[in-house]
């Protein structure tokens, strides 16, 4: 099924604008680890035959991926959970000291609503911890404020060579059911 036919199809709302801006800033490659929060754009991708998606087996590999791409003359985004983020800390270290550009999409978990105590600490602590390594950062609880954020954070990155993440709230994703 061509990304198109998806866009169209279950795809729509700021599922498929986190893809559709992402296309237009030309994104050629995703790297993450899979996420339910991030499917649509994920399956877009994978339609996508100009996007190379790569899966990663631990969130902080795609930082040394998008660092080559960006060597290679590509732009890339990751695409992660909030668990993920505490993976990346250290690794973020490259990009402070290299200056290439990072655009990371966060799914939110240990926030509004969570069922599972386990992801609270990092949840509660992902803001915090990009900044503290020098990402800018900005949330969207909102549908209509997602295009507009990965956006801004997409020109920031690619234009300025900065790390800059959306964070994707649970209120935006939705509930989260725990399923005996």
């Amino acid at each position: 099924m061509a990304a198109e036919e998806m866009d169209n199809d279950e795809s729509q709302g700021w599922k498929s604008d986190v893809f559709r801006v992402l296309k237009q800033h030309g994104i050629k490659h995703i790297a993450y680890v899979p996420d339910a929060g991030h499917s649509v754009a994920l399956r877009l991708a994978e339609a996508d035959d100009e996007i190379q998606s790569v899966v990663l087996t631990t969130e902080e590999e795609g930082i040394g991926y998008l660092a080559g791409a960006w060597l290679g003359g590509e732009k890339g985004a990751l695409l992660l959970q909030s668990s993920g983020v505490g993976n990346c800390i250290n690794t973020l270290a490259l990009q402070v000291m290299a200056r290439f550009p990072l655009l990371m999409l966060v799914t939110m978990r240990g926030d509004w609503a969570e069922f599972n105590a386990w992801q609270n600490p990092m949840g509660q602590a992902t803001e915090a911890s990009l900044k503290l390594m020098g990402v800018m950062t900005w949330r969207a609880d909102k549908p209509e404020d997602v295009a507009p954020l990965v956006h801004g954070a997409a020109t920031m990155a690619f234009n300025g060579d900065a790390a800059c993440a959306v964070l994707l709230g649970q209120r935006l994703i939705g509930e989260k059911q725990w399923v005996k």
